[in-house]
């Protein structure tokens, strides 16, 4: 099930995963009535991609579903009349203040201070003010529910048997580790971090930390050393989380050698106390070569309240916008920027996105096969919000066997998902091979918002290899190098709204906000340019994801993404991995193609022919690689992202260094010196 992204929904289950696409913006009913029928055959033609893709699966019934629900209250305290769910979500964006003044009602956020205004008028690259004068706390609204009998986290990972932990006893022991971290000195804005497996143990911190109003920030421990320093160092953090040890792929690996390196480091900023989980009983938790570490339970014995009776965590409240999270973005060309997001954007924009979009509630099993390295674990944890049970899993997907989450499903009552774009063809399989009557959906949004543009909806019907709609509120369109949006053609994705999750500011950014203002609002001025590629198709309110803007195709001035060339050759057997770049040619630029063969497969002529001829009758003559070669490895990053641009400066004539984000820097000295691409550089 190599390159499958799941995210199902179904009685029991919310599953999650990680897809870049978008879903259209413009629709009364169901189409967009002045888009000509022979436009939509020609774009069709020059795009290769389908504007009347197969339906996969169609809701049964949607009066009972909370999107169904927000819809009447809408229509009633507003006095309109909105008949689906395109309806809604153009009244969403074209009355922003209404719409999240009733997302913040419907959900019932927790607050202590009621909002005086919800937005205020700043333009977009202002960075808006949301909800002022509301007071908040962000793990209160996660901890709502203190049942004895509900289970708040399912455990389960490789090597270990698998542990609940009821919405009772999390609260208790998030109680406990606040109230040391208090007594340690932690304070609110302080950094805590976790270098940590995705355990329990990473869920308490973070809620602790948020309690008190410090800011967490997490790398798993699969990162290298320089990889988590170039995040850590930048944020200076008082307290660092860790585990002694995990067991992926069937081997135990300890990680007290790098930890050390690592706090030697930092200790020589902020670093004040380290705090070690006992995550491997088998392997050693010898901390004493170790600065500044002590394990979990002598922390908390050591700074517990002696005395204490109280029963009750101390929320501190909050600001709305108030530091919650600083996640990293990927550094594929440099040092990784450092973006804070907000509570209350985090905490609502989760809500949204569950409540409605997923139908999540208290009686629903959540999962996502994600580390703590990933914005998808904190999207994960955000689940608690409804009361839900979620799963956290750490280890490898394929250990002891294959089948290994599947047997986790049938334990807990859930479905897998793994982690990268979902081609039409994985569609397919779900349908033909696991379950017809599910919804696979597939999510867009990233780092940078810490949630999703668009993503799944229950109240929608599953098309091929497209995303079924745009988030509430998410005011999206595809720009073309021009201030207005163009539709069945590949173009820039673009946020033209501002949104509460936008992130508040870079961490050591100047006071011009200079990383900002060119990560977002660099290409158009006034919107939001995410940097992705994509094709939003006018017939089904569906976008397919093309890849990064920055690792456009772009061969005689004909823009189109590197998805379109992957979804083809990965289908070839012989092919384990691929990377598909330009490189510059004077003025212009040439497609280049590399393929990594399966083991035991040999690279061959016939193969080549097969491929570009497979590219050019699906695609067009325009798209087929001007070289195809073999190379020994594909560099991809810890999150599992393939490196275009870096490979794409580097055939191009630039010396890149290697970033600490990639999993196998060394694969980027592959990409220097082919003789087949010295000619015409």
């Amino acid at each position: 099930m190599k390159n499958i992204n799941f995210n199902f929904r179904i009685p029991r289950l919310r599953c999650y995963s990680k897809i870049n696409s978008i879903s259209t913006t413009f629709f009364a009913n169901s189409k967009i009535t002045n888009f000509t029928f022979s436009n939509l055959k020609k774009a069709e033609m020059s795009s290769g991609i389908p504007l009347n893709p197969a339906e996969l699966w169609r809701p049964k019934d949607i009066s009972n579903t909370e999107m169904e629900k927000f819809r009447f209250v809408v229509n009633e305290k507003f006095n309109v009349n909105l008949e689906n769910y395109h309806q809604l979500w153009k009244w969403s964006t074209d009355n922003i203040s209404d719409f999240w003044a009733t997302v913040w009602d419907y959900t019932n956020i927790i607050h202590s201070a009621p909002y005086e205004q919800v937005v205020d008028s700043k333009p977009m690259n202002e960075i808006p003010t949301w909800f002022s004068s509301a007071k908040l706390n962000f793990a209160q609204n996660l901890m709502w529910c203190r049942d004895k009998n509900k289970t708040a986290i399912i455990s389960a990972g490789e090597g270990r048997p698998i542990k609940k932990i009821s919405y009772h006893d999390l609260y208790d022991q998030v109680r406990s580790m606040a109230a040391a971290m208090r007594r340690a000195g932690v304070k609110k804005n302080d950094r805590i971090s976790g270098y940590i497996s995705n355990c329990p143990e990473a869920v308490i911190a973070m809620l602790a930390s948020a309690s008190i109003g410090a800011i967490w920030s997490s790398a798993s421990p699969d990162f290298g050393i320089s990889g988590v320093l170039d995040r850590f160092s930048q944020i200076r953090p008082k307290i660092l989380f860790s585990t002694n040890s995990v067991i992926y792929n069937g081997k135990k690996i300890d990680i007290l050698p790098k930890l050390k390196v690592i706090v030697e480091n930092l200790e020589k900023e902020s670093l004040e106390k380290v705090i070690v989980v006992p995550f491997n009983n088998s392997i050693s938790f010898d901390l004493s070569s170790i600065p500044l570490a002590t394990s979990w339970n002598d922390f908390l014995n050591n700074y517990s309240v002696v005395g204490s009776s109280s029963d009750e965590i101390d929320f501190e409240q909050l600001p709305f916008d108030h530091p919650l999270y600083i996640l990293f973005s990927s550094g594929t060309t440099g040092k990784p920027k450092c973006l804070v997001h907000r509570a209350g954007g985090v905490l609502i924009q989760h809500k949204k996105e569950h409540i409605f979009h997923a139908n999540m509630s208290s009686n629903d099993v959540f999962f996502y096969y994600t580390t703590t390295g990933w914005m998808m674990w904190n999207w994960l944890v955000s689940g608690l919000t409804t009361g839900c049970a979620i799963v956290l899993y750490d280890g490898s997907p394929f250990k002891p066997s294959s089948s290994i989450l599947w047997e986790l499903s049938d334990q807990i009552g859930i479905i897998l998902s793994t982690g990268s774009p979902l081609k039409p063809e994985s569609f397919n399989f779900v349908y033909d091979s696991i379950q017809k009557d599910v919804l696979l959906g597939s999510i867009t949004g990233g780092t940078d918002l810490c949630s999703l543009f668009a993503g799944l909806n229950v109240t929608l019907p599953v098309y091929c290899g497209e995303i079924q709609a745009i988030c509430l509120g998410m005011k999206i369109e595809a720009w073309d190098g021009e201030d207005k949006p163009v539709y069945a053609k590949p173009a820039d994705l673009v946020c033209t709204k501002p949104f509460p999750c936008m992130p508040i500011y870079f961490y050591n950014d100047d006071h011009k906000n200079s990383k900002y203002m060119s990560a977002y609002f660099s290409n158009y001025s006034s919107v939001w340019y995410h940097g992705d590629y994509v094709w939003i198709n006018p017939n089904t309110g569906g976008v397919v994801m093309l890849g990064r803007s920055d690792g456009t195709l772009n061969p005689g001035g004909v823009r189109f993404g590197s998805a379109e060339i992957y979804n083809i050759v990965e289908n070839f057997s012989e092919i384990q991995d691929s990377l598909v770049v330009g490189q510059k040619v004077g003025d212009d630029e040439r497609i280049v193609l590399f393929l990594k063969m399966n083991e035991g497969i040999k690279f061959n002529d016939d193969l080549v022919l097969r491929i570009r001829s497979k590219i050019r009758n699906q695609l067009s003559p325009r798209h087929v690689p001007s070289f195809i070669l073999p190379i020994a490895d594909i560099p991809h990053t810890v999150t599992g992202k393939k490196v275009e641009v870096a490979v794409k400066r580097i055939i191009s004539g630039e010396k890149v260094a290697p970033s600490s984000s990639l999993v196998n820097p060394e694969s980027l000295e592959l990409y220097y010196n082919i003789p087949q691409l010295k000619s015409k550089i």
